[in-house]
């Protein structure tokens, strides 16, 4: 009987238990699942003998020493910041470990003790990070060996609503942590490689300089540039090539509009309002715009913002009722950004029957018997429902997969690490694509830099 130990029961769990779950008997499996709320376990796995559901709070070591101690592997579904603890865990008793989250430094300083005990700790296994990483070097290391040379890799991935429950003007519901969209960019100018310069985005013109793209069957998306896309050029071995760009994908028209909160500086994070829980949602646009006896606090945001009446980014703004004078704030000397992610929560929350939509856009530029040629790759994964979203799919079973390939010898390769050699990806992307996730390539012919000149 092998023993795995899933720690975290979020909603990015359900389809990572439901895969495990499915081969309990085939695979001679015993699953334990831990969580500080045991009825998220309960709600995933209903009444079934297959698994325990156990109370586990990460920050209670004996209960969580206890657990990983009678693990065989550990797969961490917790936030990033609380995986070093268990990892240390996981050290201590000799057990392999699995994560969908980014290496932290915390973590990498594991990596001799990790080889030292042959174990395999497996991080950013997810979607983004993970999936991305797997079909990039799976293209990349084909075409280096079929002899050619990369001279160019951009990677886009979207955490989006579904066409079917695409019904506001802004194309976009939250499908993850909204958190995450509200402050989005901040921290530092984005960062690229286009033609052997280096290029480099502020804040406050991320979301004016965006990318098409076009999926077929899905219609036209645009990209902004992420905070870093120079992050993985030595791990993937592009350490020569002269363009290098990431970024997030949204419908067209969003990054114009979102645009219009960054300039407002009401995305800022960095200071409270006071007396924020008794403003209302007027109040707080108000607060950002010049004082006027006469004008409206609409006419004063048009005129600020330089938005026509009949600009459909206009009727953006008024769809998400934020000049309502009735809706209050409610939130203690809350940050302009907090504020906002509650005024758009009401607006952009999934409805129980909406479905969301995962959408990666890849771009290979490379070098053959010295001509020049690119391949597009993209992949889109629907949601089924609330439950089995297009999220937890493409997070929670690459994170499985590797969980299973550890276990049975496929992933031998000790030490913290990424999911960019063969050994890993090669099995996992064949076996995602048994689930329909899977990427579909294109020969287009080689531009050099996209067409807006970014």
């Amino acid at each position: 009987m092998r023993k795995i130990l899933i720690i975290g029961a979020g909603k990015s769990s359900s389809y990572l238990i439901k895969y495990l779950l499915d081969k309990v008997e085939s695979e001679n499996l015993h699953i334990t699942i831990g969580d500080v709320n045991v009825e998220n376990v309960q709600n995933l796995v209903g009444n079934t003998s297959k698994a325990n559901s156990i109370h586990l709070d990460v920050f209670d070591a004996d209960s969580r020493t206890e657990a990983v101690k009678e693990a065989d592997i550990v797969v961490s579904m917790l936030p990033a910041r609380f995986h070093v603890e268990v990892a240390k865990d996981c050290i201590t008793y000799k057990k392999h470990m699995v994560t969908a989250s980014y290496v932290s430094k915390e973590m990498q300083m594991l990596d001799d003790a990790a080889k030292a005990n042959n174990l395999v700790f497996m991080n950013e296994i997810g979607v983004d990070p993970g999936i991305d990483h797997m079909s990039a070097m799976q293209v990349i290391d084909r075409i280096r060996d079929n002899g050619g040379k990369m001279i160019l890799f951009e990677s886009f991935t979207g955490g989006l609503v579904a066409p079917e429950s695409d019904n506001n003007l802004w194309n976009y519901k939250f499908t993850w942590n909204p958190r995450n969209v509200v402050v989005a960019g901040q921290g530092g100018a984005a960062k690229f490689l286009q033609e052997d310069q280096f290029k480099y985005i502020p804040y406050n013109r991320l979301f004016r300089r965006t990318e098409f793209l076009d999926v077929d069957n899905y219609g036209r998306f645009e990209a902004y540039a992420n905070r870093d896309s120079l992050k993985y050029q030595h791990v993937y071995g592009l350490d020569h090539i002269k363009t290098l760009y990431r970024g997030t994908m949204r419908r067209v028209g969003f990054s114009r509009a979102w645009n219009v909160f960054v300039q407002l500086g009401m995305t800022d994070d960095s200071y409270t309002i006071d007396d924020s829980a008794n403003m209302s949602y007027r109040d707080f646009v108000n607060a950002f715009l010049p004082y006027s006896p006469t004008d409206s606090v609409e006419l004063k945001f048009r005129h600020a913002l330089k938005i026509d009446q009949d600009d459909i980014v206009w009727d953006k703004f008024l769809e998400l009722d934020i000049f309502n004078a009735n809706k209050m704030v409610e939130l203690h000397k809350a940050t302009p950004a907090q504020i906002l992610q509650k005024i758009l929560t009401d607006s952009w929350t999934l409805n129980s029957e909406d479905k969301d939509m995962i959408v990666m856009y890849h771009k290979f530029g490379y070098e053959l018997h010295g001509k020049k040629h690119q391949i597009d790759a993209t992949m889109v994964v629907v949601g089924e429902d609330q439950t089995y979203t297009a999220m937890a799919k493409t997070v929670g079973l690459p994170v499985a997969m590797a969980t299973m390939d550890i276990l049975n010898g496929k992933i031998k390769t000790p030490g913290v690490q990424i999911p960019i050699s063969k050994e890993v990806y090669t099995p996992i992307l064949e076996e995602l694509e048994t689930y329909g996730v899977q990427f579909k390539e294109k020969e287009v012919p080689y531009l050099g830099y996209n067409p807006l000149n970014l």
